[in-house]
Formats: structure tokens, sequence, C-alpha cells
């Protein structure tokens, strides 16, 4: 036994070795080092620690052998890691293109590009909140917000970067545009000045997610992608092409999102809980924050005239703060991009074209020299001879940029496009004095189960490669034809105008409306109607321009925050301002008011039919309705006389 033990001992010793000596040692280095000696930039990955103790994954990108440099900061819910990584370059600016990396600004001016994660996403610690609320609120007791985490992340940068000045700019665009803002709520005094782009404000007034009470359905993956997980990485997904019949067949917004398991995410119950403009989204209106603030900042706020995702914020905010800025600290430029295009080329936008790249204008012209001003110690001569307007806004039509003391531009008594019988528009110098409905109206069929598309199918989903058919950022300039030649849309329209006619504000609808149902829904469409000949761009014959357009939830007519159901077939007056617009209709041109009750997929459907939460409506409640629109209605336009 003993002889047999010790034979088998030798040969598992035997085939131990054997065994051994067909490894092969790893190729696999137990730490790479890459060689960036020949960088022009230096990057470091720094945790940066918060008053409660929790760290925030944060960038810092240096141009190599930078000194005396000041910082230029991003918060984002995207990825600092990405947004510093945008190629495997031994540029800088190569690293830094794409969205929110103004990278020639950055490059060309010396500056330290700093991205952080906010706190719950990707590298950061803690908790996510969506566009969390105040500290020290109803929606947020703790002493914890965006605010506090900037003031904590300036106070290290200021005294971490041995190569900066210790100055810091803040800038970003949308979610990333909406944290400068908050940023100016007890600001750091390294804070020297902001740059909120295409902010996020009131999500339930015209941002995100809400345009005057009707849902912004198309949002949803992104609520399911940006919420559900740390790192983004659930996907939507989608057993159709056009998104017009992924919406359809689910019915409510409410019953697509528990298709899809967004229920799980703890924002999207509060959307459900709270359809109405109530407490939950007043104290979180950005605009409504800051108008009861003192701006030390020095603050750049950046408009978009067609974008298609915040066209609501940065003008209320710019209208909130414009009151108490008795020290000129705030700004405002308007350009005829769509979400975030004054990062690229903006000589157009589709087949729009504007005669001169307007983002290289804006990157060039007024953001870099602005920066420069306040956030270099030795600024260059060319940025104090600048001369930053208090607005500087592209005028449409004439594709010409001016200069403004003000905005809005218009001053005096506004005009008023009238409706009229024969589907006419007529210009009038004076607003009607009352709405007698007594003057004739035109009527059409509002079928939920056949809504109007918000653009030409097939409806591609929301999304930013062009490749694949995502034309979401440019949707607002699609031509508005298909819509005009529908019964269930309302059209009227001017005659060849002899003269320009000049707008620069607001429009204003005062409609005179009816409805056979319970709820309505009323959208309103201001529309550039192009010559039926354009030689020098023949495509643009006869092309319908939507110049400003918005919806209105009927629900909410005598109240934001209380909906009630409408009188069934009373002519009701309803008022709701249409985006910001600074455009000349020119000579040759006719103006158009288009009219309908739905525009889908973008926005829910409405019933038509009084529930309490449209999220939870029942297939059931969905029914046609007959709609009157009363020639006593009119748009508001603030002409420039």
């Amino acid at each position: 036994m003993k002889k047999s033990a010790l034979a088998l001992a030798v040969l598992a010793s035997v085939f131990l070795s054997a065994h051994a000596q067909q490894t092969l040692p790893s190729e696999t280095p137990d730490e790479f080092r890459a060689p960036v000696a020949s960088f022009d930039y230096i990057k470091r990955t720094v945790m940066i620690p918060m008053r409660d103790g929790v760290h925030l994954n944060t960038v810092i990108v240096l141009p190599r052998n930078a000194h005396n440099a000041p910082m230029l900061l991003t918060r984002t819910p995207y990825s600092a890691e990405g947004m510093t990584s945008q190629s495997e370059n031994a540029q800088m600016e190569s690293i830094l293109q794409g969205y929110d990396n103004q990278a020639d600004v950055i490059v060309k001016g010396g500056y330290i590009r700093v991205v952080q994660d906010v706190r719950g996403k990707y590298g950061s610690q803690g908790d996510y909140v969506m566009n969390r609320p105040m500290a020290g609120t109803e929606f947020n007791p703790t002493a914890i917000d965006h605010s506090t985490d900037t003031w904590d992340t300036i106070e290290w940068l200021s005294k971490n970067v041995p190569e900066s000045n210790g100055k810091v700019g803040i800038i970003g665009g949308s979610y990333d545009g909406f944290l400068p803002l908050v940023a100016l709520v007890n600001p750091h005094p390294a804070l020297k000045v902001a740059v909120p782009m295409n902010p996020m404000v009131d999500n339930w007034r015209g941002d995100d997610w809400f345009h005057n009470g009707a849902f912004r359905q198309v949002n949803l993956p992104y609520i399911l992608e940006q919420v559900v997980t740390r790192r983004n990485e659930a996907r939507w997904f989608t057993n159709t092409y056009d998104d017009y019949d992924t919406f359809m067949r689910a019915g409510s917004a409410g019953e697509l999102a528990r298709q899809r398991g967004v229920e799980q995410s703890g924002f999207w119950r509060k959307v459900l809980a709270h359809p109405a403009y109530d407490s939950f989204w007043q104290s979180q209106a950005v605009d409504k924050i800051l108008a009861r603030q003192t701006i030390t900042v020095p603050t750049l706020l950046v408009h978009s005239l067609w974008d298609a995702e915040d066209i609501y914020g940065a003008i209320a905010v710019y209208q909130a703060l414009k009151p108490n800025d008795k020290d000129n600290k705030v700004f405002l430029v308007m350009g005829p991009w769509n979400h975030g295009g004054q990062d690229g080329d903006g000589s157009k936008l589709g087949p729009v074209k504007f005669n001169s790249d307007t983002g290289l204008h804006f990157r060039e012209e007024i953001l870099r020299p602005f920066l420069d001003r306040y956030l270099k110690d030795d600024p260059p001569p060319e940025a104090l001879a600048a001369k930053i307007a208090p607005v500087t806004a592209f005028e449409t039509g004439t594709n010409k940029w001016r200069t403004l003391d003000r905005w809005p531009a218009a001053a005096g008594a506004p005009a008023a496009l009238k409706l009229g019988a024969n589907a006419t528009l007529t210009l009038a110098d004076a607003m009607p004095a009352t709405q007698s409905y007594r003057n004739g109206y035109d009527e059409y069929i509002s079928d939920p189960a056949k809504p109007v598309p918000y653009r030409a199918r097939p409806i591609a989903a929301v999304g930013y490669d062009e490749a694949k058919g995502q034309t979401w950022p440019r949707w607002l300039v699609d031509d508005q034809r298909e819509a005009s030649g529908r019964t269930d849309v309302l059209t009227y329209t001017t005659g060849v105008l002899t003269a320009p006619v000049k707008i620069s504000g607001e429009p204003v609808a005062h409609l005179l409306a009816a409805t056979s149902g319970t709820d309505a829904d009323w959208v309103v469409k201001l529309i550039d109607v192009y010559p039926d000949q354009v030689p020098s761009q023949p495509e643009m014959g006869g092309y319908q321009l939507m110049i400003s357009a918005d919806i209105f939830r009927g629900r909410y007519r005598e109240s934001l925050e209380t909906p009630k159901p409408i009188k069934a077939n009373a002519p009701l007056p309803y008022r709701f301002a249409l985006p910001a617009a600074n455009h000349v209709f020119l000579p040759g041109h006719r103006i158009m008011v288009q009219i309908q009750s739905s525009w889908f997929p973008l926005y829910d459907r409405n019933p038509q039919t009084f529930v309490p939460n449209i999220f939870h409506a029942q297939p059931a409640d969905y029914k046609k309705a007959s709609q009157r629109i009363y020639h006593d209605s009119y748009i508001e336009l603030p002409l420039v006389r």
C-alpha cells in the first residue's frame, strides 16, 4: 500500500509539473502607464469631498505647462469621463469635442477644463435625484443641493489646482445649463462667471417634461435611461419603426411607462403624482428661485430660437433677473439654433440657411471675450475692447445679428393677427376690445384615434444620429404643409406681404374656442410661408416654416394648479404665450396660423373627456370632440414698428 501511494504521488507530481509547464505567462502588465509625455495636456481624475462626506468624481484637463490659468467647470449627469474622452488623441481640443465642450474656446483661451459627475451618477458617490430641489425645502429637507455641491467643488478647486489662478467659471447646456443657474444661489467667491445655455428651468411651464400641462411623452426614454441606473446602462426598447405606432398602441403615457418599467424610477412616480402645476413644480422653477436673489456673478444666458427641448428656460430666467440687475451683470444671447446648436456649425438648421456660421460667431465674438474678461488676471486687449451688448439677438428672416438694450425689443402697443372667415388672416394695428363670439367660427373634429402627427410619418425615435434617421434636433424647422392639408387642422393665411413685418418678443395666443368634450388641447403655430418659388434654393418654394408654436391643456384654463372640466359647447377664452421670436416676415412671404388639438406623439393625447389624471386614462375615456375656433380669436404680435 505504501509503494502504491508513493507511486500515485509521483504520478501526480509529474502531472502537475507538466501542467505548469503548459501555462503561459500573462501578457497584460499589472499596471499600464500610457506614454503621454507628447500630449499637449495633462489629465487628472480626483474625488472631491462634499460637506456631507460624499465624494464627487471630477476630471481635470490642463494644458501642458499651464500657469495661472482660469478654470472652466461643467457639472453633469452625463459622464465626466465621457465628456473628456471624445477621442483617443494627443490633442486637448480633440478629446473635448462633442456636446457641452466649447473645445475651440477652451483650448485657444488656455483654460483648465473641469468636468464633474453630479452626485449619484457615474463615478460620483451619493444618491441621484432628478433636478435635485433646493435644500431645506418641502421636497428636499436635507442641507445638500446642487448649490452646496458647487460651492464645495469650487472651494476645493481654488485651493488644489496649483496651475490655476483660482478663478472659476461654470458653463453648460440643458441639464448642465440648469446647474450653473443653481450655482448662482449663494455663489462661492471664486465663481467669477456663469454661462447657462439652453437651461432646464421650469419643467412644467415649457421645458422638458410638460408644456402648459401637456406631457412631453417622447421624453419617457430619457427618464428611464437617466434615472434607473447610475451609469445610464438601462435602454428603452421599441417594437416599431414609427414612434407614432409605439405610443398609440400603448394608449396613455402612464401605460407605456408601465410597460417599459419606468415606474421603478422614483422620479417618474413623482411625475405621476403631480400632473398639475402644484408646489412640487413651482418650488423647483429656477426663474422663481433666482428672482429672489441678488445676482453678483456676471451671467451670460444663451437661448436657441428653435430649441426642441428647453425653449422656455433662458428667456424666463432673463425676465426674472433683469428687474433686479442694478449692476448690469445679466446678458442674453439668442441664436438661430437647435438645442445646443451654438456648440457647432451654425450656418444652417435643416434646410434653413443663415448666410454665416452663427455658432462660430457666438463662440469667437461673444463667449470667449466674455469668459476672458472675467476669468483672466490679465485679459487680452480684444476681450476688454469687445462690446458685449446686454442682448445680442440673431434676427431670422433678414439673417443679421442685432445688439439690443433689452428683451423684448418691441415697444409700444402690440399688433393683432385676426382670424377671419374663409381661412383669412388680417394684421391689425390695434388689439380687439372684446371677444363677442358673434363673428362666426370654424369647426373641426378632433379624434384621439387619429391624432395629428407633430412631424411627417414615419416618426423616428428621439435621437441624435442622422445616419439612423434621427432628425429630432431640427424638427422645429420641419415644413408644416403636411399639417395644413388635414381636415383636423385649421389654417389661416394673410395675403402676400408688400412690406416687412418684424416681431421681437413672445407672440400670445388669444383663442375664443368651444369643445363638445369636457377637456381639450389647443395647439397654435405661427408660420412664415415662403414664396411659391425661391430661385436660389428651389426646395424652399412654398415652405411653411414654424417661427413660434406651443400647446395648452384646456383643463388649466382657470387655474394651472387646479384642473377643472371644460363646460361643453361653451365659447371660452384661452390665453397663452408662445416661445420668443426675433423674426422678419419678408415681402413676398405670407403669415400663417395653424390651430389643432393634438401634437402626437410629442405630447400625450388628451382624452377630451375630463378625467382626474390623464396618466391613468382608460381606452373608453378617449372620445371624438367637435372643436370650434371663433373668428374673434387672434394672435398678439410683439411688432417692432
